[in-house]
């Protein structure tokens, strides 16, 4: 429960601090800049995504509202079109 709400802590402090993407997990680059355009697949890898394995579970949430999506759909073609403020989870 203290990891969780430490999640939440830093998803609140990050998510009022930027207009770029938030990418929370095993990444080099927690703040990817939003430009138009911008999708998942293209902020998971300027994040820098340091995990040797697939992630096994990646949440989005915009505006308090979440969505996960099974990485393997993400591996298959299935990108999302990302928006200013939006906090990526990803789940070794």
């Amino acid at each position: 429960m203290a990891y969780v709400a430490g999640q939440n802590a830093a998803f609140q402090r990050l998510t009022q601090q930027t207009n770029g993407v938030t990418v929370l997990g095993p990444v080099q680059n927690t703040q990817v800049p939003w430009v138009a355009g911008l999708t998942l697949a293209q902020a998971i890898a300027t994040a820098n995504y340091m995990d040797p394995h697939n992630p096994k579970e990646i949440i989005i949430t915009r505006q308090g509202e979440s969505a996960k999506l099974a990485p393997k759909e993400l591996l298959n073609g299935v990108d999302i079109p990302l928006e200013p403020g939006d906090v990526i989870e990803i789940r070794p």
